[in-house]
């Protein structure tokens, strides 16, 4: 039995024993964490260090009487601050080595993922400076630090970066990466095995929490609603944590607006394309930790054609080399060219149609064209739909009165007064004129 199932027994047990109200403000709630399973020893930390005399000098014998019952044999029970934790070498190295165990189902931290290999340009540098201020003073500088913006672009390597800059400098800290995905399948596997209080304790007792791809969770009632509870416990106990995601918190469609909120009192900094200067000094820095050597011509005919993200970028090189090796041929731009041609190769781009601008918007968005064509005012649909019908004036030749069949019919006149507010929008909020910018990218180029 590991020391989190060992305690979520033990608690089951107090409950029975105690008054309800101790048991909900003191013994059943997140304010004792367990941290380390030392032999017969129960080592809990104490969230807020004025509960720990309460606790000691009222609940202690009880505490190790229900210990001692579910572990079937004579237990101790020690409880501790974090500072008190931190003060004993010896205890605080178990306690990471024990942590360690606890959060193996968690996704590890990819080492290669530093500031050292971060390659700094016009697009990310903001976000750079903020992760880096975050990983230097945790909790402190911005909390949560939020960090949006496309696929392939950076996100999770400075998420990473942040994560092993903390765990070098401070081991005892301890750290907790996962997508966003994987945090509503833990949960949902946790209800079905009736393990809810292990996931709390799991995601409440860290240090730093660190969630990508945060708009995974939008729409799912109970994960939002976990989630918003998990915030706040980290958030008031002055724990780091970090988000990413596709888009600004305002943007992220059926995400509770009590997230919203809490989303964006830290930092918001969004990653933008590289330009072609940082997208070759990725190139080169790729190369570097491979130890592959080019000519500069190389790096920068990858660099010029492939422009989307850092993802595919890399990818194209890493194509390059592969095919270099297997064919036994130096790398030169020739090479390049028969490698990657058809990277290279222009896309045969569509035309561009309402219905394509439509489903970009809706998947952008995480709704369907239905709602877009549905009679419905609410926010979170009719925004959408008003940009929709925006870029659709933009990019097509359609009128306003075939832009409002198109859209349920509408009246022309909805159709104008949709995309005047667009345009007002884009004018006095970068968000807008940022996600519009987005859009009209993701729909020029099929992506």
């Amino acid at each position: 039995m590991d020391m989190e199932e060992l305690w979520s027994k033990t608690r089951e047990v107090l409950r029975a024993e105690v008054n309800a109200v101790v048991y909900n403000s003191l013994l059943g709630s997140n304010n004792l964490v367990p941290a380390l399973l030392d032999g017969d020893t129960l080592v809990l930390r104490v969230v807020m260090d004025n509960l720990k005399l309460l606790i000691t000098n009222q609940w202690y014998s009880t505490i190790v009487r229900a210990l001692s019952q579910v572990a079937g044999h004579q237990m101790d029970v020690e409880i501790l601050t974090q500072e008190e934790i931190e003060a004993r070498p010896q205890l605080k190295q178990k306690a990471v080595e024990e942590q360690e165990t606890v959060l193996e189902s968690s996704v590890a931290l990819n080492p290669k993922y530093t500031f050292e290999t971060f390659v700094v340009g016009s697009g990310n540098r903001f976000a750079h400076a903020a992760a880096l201020s975050v990983a230097t003073d945790p909790a402190h500088s911005y909390n949560p630090l939020f960090i949006y913006g496309g696929v392939g672009l950076g996100k999770t390597h400075l998420m990473h970066a942040v994560g092993n800059f903390i765990r070098e400098h401070d081991p005892s800290k301890r750290i907790l990466y996962i997508p966003g995905e994987t945090f509503t399948n833990e949960l949902i596997s946790a209800i079905q095995q009736g393990r809810n209080i292990q996931f709390r304790n799991r995601f409440r007792s860290v240090d730093v929490l660190m969630v990508d791809d945060i708009q995974f969770i939008a729409g799912k009632e109970s994960t939002q609603e976990e989630f918003f509870h998990t915030f706040n416990t980290l958030h008031t106990a002055g724990k780091q944590i970090i988000l990413t995601s596709d888009r600004p918190p305002q943007e992220i469609a059926r995400l509770e607006d009590r997230l919203k909120s809490r989303f964006a009192w830290g930092l918001t900094c969004d990653i933008k394309k590289p330009d072609v200067e940082t997208r070759i000094a990725i190139l080169r820095e790729k190369a570097r930790q491979e130890n592959i050597t080019m000519d500069e011509d190389v790096y920068e005919a990858i660099a010029t054609r492939v422009e989307s993200n850092i993802r595919e970028l890399e990818g194209s090189l890493t194509r390059l080399v592969a095919y270099a090796q297997l064919t036994n041929r130096p790398i030169t731009v020739q090479l390049c060219e028969e490698a990657l041609h058809d990277i290279f190769a222009k896309k045969v781009r569509k035309e561009v149609t309402a219905q394509v601008i439509m489903q970009a918007v809706a998947n952008y968005y995480s709704i369907t064209v239905d709602d877009l064509i549905r009679p419905t005012r609410r926010r979170e649909i009719a925004v959408p739909r008003q940009i929709a019908m925006y870029i659709t004036r933009d990019l097509t030749n359609l009128s306003l009165p075939q832009i409002g069949q198109v859209f349920g019919n509408r009246d022309h006149t909805t159709v104008l007064h949709g995309c005047n507010q667009i345009a007002n929008a884009i004018k006095n909020d970068p968000s807008m004129a940022s996600v519009v910018n987005d859009l009209k990218e993701i729909i020029v180029d099929n992506k």
